[in-house]
């Protein structure tokens, strides 16, 4: 069994949902640039020279599949042809490639090829069936870049019998709160799915996503379909599109809802992260009479979940699965209500298999040096040397440190708390123990991650003050009650408070993310037919 990990967060700061899409929109085998739905489509020979255009002559299609960019694959030799997209290398980023054959080869069947992200072995491109249906087909997935370019490259490979093709390709950024508890510098999230439960529309994109990540609909006709609500969620972690929670799929009676979720059977020896969305329209009373549990194939996924009107997800960064999935939700001991789901989705965990700069490591080793030298208690032990965590002071003002999977083994030291200008401190999947020292300085910090830890004792009362906190991630069970409630249960209005007790857990790897209602989102929906997720 995987240790269960509940992951509790803070209310985020207000966010508003209106800004433009940011990244790059290819229209590959354009020579033009075009402007569809309000995104910004750019040609793409600035981003390749390899492979040639060519055009699909035929009515009803998405103008982005109008012309595609083909690759010869001469003498059977598998080449990969990349497209190099300039980028951040400090941020994760949403890559979606779209394929419609249009029979460019010549061939009945459009090929099966390979591709890649990075040197990350990506997906199998294998688009035969939603062809002959008469649809287009695209991937989507999360990478971090390795390099100042994101290379997407396609590639031959032995089912491959004519050239590879592609007909679009996005490269979205994505805010660091976003499946932030996956470390990326050592995996990729390729998308398995992701629904709108008892929506019965069109999948629907940007303007209602602000990262134009694309929704399926889901079980219309299968269970129950309540009356849009029209809560005001928008911003848990995240940030699903508030249109998400106009739709549900629940039960009007106090019985289990079983969904086979995700559709399709799925490869086993691999891991998944998932992502439950929730939203109620009637807040709980003190007798949890709207709670649920929560299993996947039989096996506890998140027990006593209690559902509340600004909205929550639990989930899970490494699950595994394998065939067919059953994902149930039950009214927990003394519920009244009926369970429901409103949004959901599944990834696959990938290993990052890309390329390496010789600096990364550079980088890496001096940080670890440069802390040892200037340690003045022994604190913390990082590979056989003694170093005082973040307790220094001839660093510049400093205002982000991310040591996650460092190795790090001891105790925090209560000397952090000088570093006034700290935002984040990330100190997930170490070997900490002891308590968390009083942090109550630190009036800038937004993040505090303490994940997979051997930490101890209470979370302290003293960071239900911080009034900039979003997001405190440690392993915890809720039991009891503190002092610090009140002042907890004001800030962020959940039923999580500071001052309560770390306990070790006995269900799998689960975790939960809360927030406090934030400004309404955008209403008007992206419409886009005949496109299927492979």
């Amino acid at each position: 069994m995987i240790p269960t990990r509940l992951l509790l967060p803070f209310a985020l700061l207000p966010i508003c949902l209106c800004q433009s899409l940011q990244g790059v929109l290819i229209d590959c085998g354009a020579d033009v640039g075009s402007v569809i739905d309000g995104l910004e489509w750019l040609p793409d020979s600035g981003y390749i020279s390899a492979g040639s255009s060519k055009f699909i002559a035929r009515e009803g299609l998405v103008q982005t599949l109008f012309t595609v960019r083909s690759f010869p694959l001469s003498n059977n030799v598998f080449k990969k042809f990349c497209y190099e997209i300039p980028v951040d290398r400090t941020k994760k980023y949403l890559v979606r490639t779209t394929y419609y054959y249009g029979g460019v080869n010549g061939y009945a069947n459009p090929p099966v090829f390979d591709q890649i992200v990075d040197g990350t072995l990506w997906r199998v491109v294998n688009t035969t069936e939603d062809y002959l249906s008469g649809e287009s087909s695209y991937y989507e997935g999360v990478f971090m870049p390795t390099g100042k370019n994101l290379s997407v490259c396609v590639a031959g490979n032995t089912y491959t019998d004519s050239d590879p093709f592609i007909s679009a390709l996005e490269v979205v950024p994505l805010w660091d709160q976003l499946y932030n508890s996956t470390d990326f510098r050592a995996h990729a999230l390729s998308l398995v799915a992701r629904h709108s439960f008892g929506y019965d529309g069109p999948v629907f994109g940007y303007p209602d996503d602000q990262f134009n990540r694309y929704w399926q609909p889901f079980g219309a006709d299968a269970f129950p379909l309540s009356n849009p609500q029209n809560l005001a969620v928008s911003g848990i972690w995240n940030l699903p599109p508030q249109k998400v929670f106009h739709t549900r799929l629940s039960k009007s009676l106090v019985e289990p809802l079983t969904l086979n979720w995700p559709p399709g059977p799925l490869p086993g020896g691999v891991n998944y992260s998932i992502a439950l969305y929730f939203a109620d329209d009637h807040a709980s009373d003190s007798n949890n009479s709207r709670a649920m549990d929560i299993t996947i194939n039989g096996i506890p996924y998140y027990r006593n979940l209690i559902r509340t009107p600004v909205g929550l997800v639990v989930f899970s960064s490494q699950w595994p699965l394998a065939g067919i999935t059953n994902l149930t939700l039950t009214p927990a001991p003394g519920s009244t209500a009926g369970p429901l789901i409103n949004a959901g989705e599944v990834y696959q965990v990938l290993p990052s298999g890309g390329k390496t700069l010789a600096r990364d490591g550079i980088i890496r080793s001096y940080a670890v040096i440069r802390i040892s030298m200037l340690i003045s208690s022994s604190l913390v032990s990082l590979d056989n040397q003694t170093v005082n965590l973040l307790a220094y002071s001839s660093f510049p003002r400093s205002l982000h440190r991310n040591l996650t999977s460092m190795g790090l083994a001891g105790l925090i030291s209560p000397r952090i708390s000088r570093l006034t200008a700290l935002s984040s401190i990330l100190l997930g999947n170490n070997s900490l123990s002891g308590t968390i020292p009083d942090l109550s300085s630190l009036k800038a910090l937004q993040n505090l991650h303490l994940q997979d830890n051997r930490l101890g004792g209470i979370i302290p009362p003293s960071l239900g003050t911080l009034q900039n906190l979003r997001e405190l991630l440690a392993e915890q069970q809720y039991n009891g009650s503190s002092s610090a409630q009140s002042n907890w249960k004001r800030r962020i209005d959940t039923e999580v408070h500071a001052g309560e007790s770390f306990a070790d857990s006995a269900t799998m790897r689960s975790s939960l993310h809360q927030r406090s209602p934030p400004a309404a989102s955008q209403a008007r929906s992206s419409r886009q037919a005949g496109l299927k997720l492979r």
